[in-house]
């Protein structure tokens, strides 16, 4: 056969409408096709060599338009949604798609999708902002990257008047708990402030109790507590009305990230916005190898609420 094979020709080989066998190409699980027309045509588009459009373009042009994000559940937030809306608006833009993978995931299952798909790119999330790289400056992101923003929540309870500062942490250490850590005690000791006391409170009701109750008992000057997220900052603050204890009378508590959730407690919480689409953007224009001049900065802000 003559030129480039198409769903029509297979269509025709194997005695079905078109319609059919798309549908059975795309293995679309809606359509009630017998297993004997499925075989027959998936035959006839190997005996044909036929490969579908996105496949035949991969073939073309060295790559799919596909680029694919793996990201763990752990980072689930207002920063990974916002990070993610800005990163597909931007390759839609340039007529590529997303696949967003949550994991964790195995090297074997990645390799398993470049095998099969041969993205144009694959990404790990946030991985610029995480380590300070390609935002706007190579210092840990102290312009626009997450040691500017950890330096804002400090600097909020700082300006309340706090000297005594803890960093709530969960249990689970990632090495983003780690950089959370190495920056909070390095940008407190530049403020001049004693070193933050750092205490993990878990996920489960009565073991945060029994946490934050330890954590006042050993540290009774602490009188604030500047959280790793919203989420171990509404454990901080349910863990202390079980005690009996007020935010932010006897102690205050300030989240990170400002979920949704944050708004709606009692007291509400105060936190750190992050507007990360316009990191998802310049890592999209980095994939396609393009530049992010035009891409403006949206500067994070401190939502102050009651609880801090």
């Amino acid at each position: 056969m003559n030129g480039r094979v198409t769903l029509k020709d297979v269509a025709a080989a194997c005695g079905v409408s078109r319609s059919t066998a798309g549908f059975v190409l795309a293995n679309d699980p809606r359509q009630k096709i017998s297993e004997e027309t499925r075989q027959r045509v998936h035959q006839a588009a190997r005996d044909l060599g036929y490969v579908t459009h996105g496949v035949a373009r991969a073939l073309r042009e060295g790559s799919s338009r596909v680029v694919v994000l793996e990201i763990d559940w752990i980072y689930e937030g207002n920063y990974s949604r916002s990070y993610i809306r800005g990163l597909s608006a931007e390759l839609d833009a340039h007529d590529y798609d997303l696949l967003v993978r949550h994991g964790p995931v195995s090297p074997g299952a990645t390799q398993r999708i470049l095998d099969s798909i041969a993205p144009r790119a694959m990404l790990r999330f946030a991985e610029p902002y995480l380590t300070g790289r390609d935002l706007e400056d190579t210092g840990g992101g102290w312009v626009d990257g997450l040691a500017a923003h950890v330096a804002l929540q400090i600097n909020y309870l700082a300006d309340k008047g706090h000297e005594r500062i803890a960093l709530a942490l969960p249990e689970t250490h990632t090495p983003l708990v780690g950089a959370r850590r190495r920056l909070t005690l390095q940008h407190a000791g530049s403020l001049g402030l004693p070193e933050p006391v750092c205490f993990d409170i878990p996920a489960d009701r009565d073991a945060a109790r029994t946490r934050v109750e330890r954590f006042r008992r050993e540290n009774p000057q602490v009188s604030a507590v500047a959280a790793f997220t919203d989420d171990v900052a509404l454990r901080a603050v349910t863990a202390l009305r079980d005690l009996g204890a007020t935010v932010p009378d006897d102690l205050a508590v300030m989240g990170y990230d400002d979920t949704e959730y944050g708004a709606l407690v009692t007291p509400a919480l105060s936190s750190v916005h992050i507007d990360a689409e316009v990191h998802g953007r310049r890592v999209a224009r980095q994939a396609l190898g393009l530049g992010a001049e035009g891409i403006a900065t949206s500067a994070a802000r401190v939502v102050a609420r009651e609880s801090a």
